[in-house]
């Protein structure tokens, strides 16, 4: 196959993704909108349907209404088959079809799951995409046993869909919950209960981590032995973690609204779950919107930055922040080549690295200054929904439901194109034949800095 004709099928792949997504969306929105997907009867309305249904699908976890008291059983489900959709790919779940049905895979079919998958090449991607499904339903199956457990004594009965409607969008990294407003919702009122709070960590950082990191730790079984991409993820995701979580604790510790009159342990596992699920997960155990601003602001960043390629999670992810502090690494020591360990960085990464950051930056800072502008709220707390959305986290500082409409739809879209990825829609739509420049120009010096 030539070049062009392999860069032609490439494009329509991702082009597939991108459509196949915004299809399943508009099924959901419209199921959501069903009055008897509504406690009341009443449709939800368009709006509201269109807007759950984005959160859901693309596994971020904003709402405007509570999930509990607004849907019944049967638009609850529907929300938990969005976020397991959005959270494997619709891609994969076609592949799982045809995987049943025995039907072998067509070259473009690959490289869909090449695309869904966020990899490199189309090797062994059945292996890949079956051992994500089986790694999903093992650990979400045990996230949910324990959940329920520890839901029993205040739920009875009711535990048991609250546990496994919990463990799914835990482990998707979505951040809905079926546990009512109580308190700040979310799990605010387990914030004493460590079990709880880890297990949904666990599942989170097991969700965030990306599938072909997984397997390479199932099957090599040893740090050592691991991939260079895969090393990088396990050593930021860790850093991150743990800077964030010393970051809330020294910050936060006096604060009456968050961590403040908390006992040592419980200010310390708040600070660490903090620190996970801004990871794109979504739950709470302390209030948002108490944060000292300082915090606010680290929130943005690190909801930003997001989980790992080929996850269930979102942001611009772990190697592209890493592939930019070792471009900047580089260019302080006047070197042209980005090294790792004795590797090198392809260029055509670290401009795919740079390109996705500040794209998403403008993204950022467009919707974000346009919220405040339009809504008359602090630039801040705009800026953390902002983050939150295009970073498909789900956090709040409590003002999305007071957002007008307009900003509404531009939450919508931030959440789309951070699930989808916006270098994947660059390819998608906007890739013209992808040639190579027959021209080539003379240099130029131009003064930097």
């Amino acid at each position: 196959m030539s070049g062009r004709g392999r860069r032609r099928r490439v494009v329509n792949s991702t082009r597939v993704i991108a459509l196949s997504f915004a299809g399943v969306i508009l099924t959901g929105a419209l199921l959501l909108m069903l009055p008897i997907a509504s406690r009341s009867g009443v449709s939800c309305g368009p709006i509201t349907a269109l807007f759950t249904a984005t959160s859901a699908t693309c596994v971020t976890g904003l709402i405007v209404v509570d999930t509990l008291t607004q849907f019944t059983l049967f638009g609850q489900v529907v929300i938990l088959a969005l976020i397991q959709l959005g959270g494997l790919g619709f891609m994969s779940v076609i592949f799982l079809l045809a995987s049943l049905v025995k039907k072998r895979m067509s070259l473009s079919q690959r490289l869909m799951m090449v695309s869904a998958f966020n990899l490199n090449d189309m090797h062994d991607v059945a292996r890949l995409v079956g051992g994500a499904f089986r790694l999903t339903f093992l650990v979400e199956g045990m996230g949910a046993i324990v959940l329920t457990a520890c839901f029993w004594p205040r739920y009875g009965l009711g535990a048991i869909w609250k546990g496994v409607f919990t463990a799914v969008s835990a482990f998707c990294n979505a951040g809905f919950d079926l546990l009512g407003p109580d308190g700040l919702g979310s799990l605010s009122t387990y914030s004493d209960n460590p079990v709880v709070l880890l297990t949904v960590a666990c599942l989170i950082v097991c969700g965030g981590l990306g599938f072909f990191v997984w397997e390479e730790i199932i099957h090599k079984k040893s740090f050592h032995r691991l991939s260079l991409y895969s090393k990088m993820v396990i050593v930021i995701t860790a850093s991150l973690i743990v800077g964030g979580m010393l970051f809330f604790l020294l910050v936060e510790h006096d604060n009456p609204e968050t961590l403040g009159g908390m006992p040592w342990w419980q200010q310390g596992l708040n600070a660490l779950f903090q620190s996970i699920t801004l990871r794109t997960a979504g739950f709470l155990s302390i209030s948002q919107g108490g944060l000292r601003e300082v915090s606010q602001f680290v929130c943005v960043l690190f909801m930003l930055v997001g989980g790992s390629a080929g996850s269930t999670a979102g942001g611009i992810k772990t190697v592209t922040l890493g592939v930019l502090v070792l471009a900047m690494r580089a260019g302080l020591h006047g070197r042209s080549e980005v090294t790792i360990r004795g590797r090198t960085i392809p260029l055509t990464k670290v401009l795919s690295a740079v390109t996705l950051v500040l794209v998403v930056s403008v993204m950022f800072l467009f919707s974000s200054i346009t919220i405040s502008v339009v809504d008359e709220v602090p630039y801040l707390s705009a800026a953390f929904e902002t983050a939150s959305a295009l970073g498909t986290v789900g956090l709040t500082t409590g003002i999305t439901p007071t957002l007008s409409t307009f900003s509404h739809l531009l939450l919508v879209a931030m959440m789309y194109l951070g699930r989808v990825g916006v270098l994947s829609l660059s390819v998608a739509f906007l890739t013209q034949g992808g040639r190579q420049s027959r021209i080539s120009y003379p240099e130029s010096d131009v003064m930097i800095g």
